[in-house]
């Protein structure tokens, strides 16, 4: 089953009723005019096994412990926004997977060998990815699907970041000298918010297959809880990219990130993906990447399952 995905962005009450989450509207609940039967009216649930994702996105939302121990026990990623309305915090459940302690044991143990495969595996569907995105705009990628051929063993000659100096020079050929920076112009914006709310979707499917998402398999800052997360969501990402696209071809003003756009970027994981010859949403395809890369670490299969765009 495809898990919801839901944004609040307004004031709002949420709690637990009958393993279901509850939102009252503080305007209406705590205006004592209005009859009994209205505010029981104005209630909205949603059971919890629908849940997926949350966006908090709001100063004033009243979320209660009932709920937020619900939420995690079902293996949803609640994700937190500053002052400016950007993704700042993730919270995650600490078990996803009953055979937990032997997966953690296995991911230790991965070789260094194993480790550097799965780089180049994941480096060379990223480009691949790219390349797919760049000429879906009509662009011409031929020395990207070279590249994608001449990545080695944990990537030693870079060839993720020469993709990137051409892809990001390529893809909006209608901005001039655009950089990808994340505090940079529009729309690293909508890149930013895009690539939070896909990073949640991988950590959240990572934990549920049991494994650490901070001990990545290449990425290695040693102040990044996620760098597992930040390794697999790398194929993913011109799903991001492909979504900012769309946005910006509809001529809407996307200077600032307005509740539209949002909404247009939380549609990610309901995106629907190609991965082993079929068509998956988004968040699907993802658990089928985190399964595999287990049975990589155990020792079942010897490459990752990604999409292919």
């Amino acid at each position: 089953m495809i898990k919801r995905t839901l944004y609040f962005g307004n004031p709002s009450y949420l709690s637990l009723r009958n393993a279901q989450l509850v939102l009252r509207l503080p305007e209406v609940s705590n205006n004592d005019t209005l009859p009994d039967t209205f505010k029981k009216e104005a209630e909205r649930t949603i059971p919890i096994e629908d849940i997926g994702v949350v966006v908090l996105d709001h100063s004033q939302i009243t979320i209660t412990q009932g709920l937020l121990e619900a939420l995690l026990e079902n293996n949803c990623a609640i994700i937190t926004c500053d002052k400016s309305r950007l993704p700042v915090g993730l919270i995650l459940p600490l078990c996803g997977n009953t055979t937990q302690n032997e997966r953690f044991r296995d991911q230790l143990n991965a070789s260094l060998p194993l480790k550097k495969q799965l780089w180049q595996q994941t480096v060379q569907q990223k480009i691949a990815n790219q390349a797919a995105i760049l000429e879906s705009q009509g662009i011409i990628a031929k020395n990207m699907r070279a590249w994608v051929g001449e990545v080695r063993s944990g990537d030693i000659d870079n060839m993720e970041a020469r993709a990137a100096a051409y892809y990001w020079s390529s893809i909006f050929p209608h901005l001039d000298s655009f950089r990808r920076d994340r505090d940079g112009d529009p729309p690293n914006n909508l890149l930013n918010y895009g690539y939070a709310i896909l990073r949640a979707v991988v950590a959240r499917s990572l934990v549920i297959s049991g494994l650490l998402p901070t001990l990545g398999i290449h990425h290695h800052n040693r102040y990044n809880a996620y760098c597992l997360a930040d390794d697999v969501m790398e194929p993913y990402r011109p799903y991001v990219d492909g979504l900012v696209c769309e946005i910006m071809e509809s001529g809407k003003d996307y200077s600032m990130l307005t509740t539209e756009l949002k909404a247009k970027l939380l549609s990610l994981p309901v995106v629907e993906v190609g991965i082993q010859g079929r068509r998956s949403p988004l968040m699907v395809a993802v658990a089928q990447t985190t399964a595999s890369l287990y049975k990589c670490f155990n020792g079942e299969l010897r490459k990752i399952i990604y999409p292919e765009l």
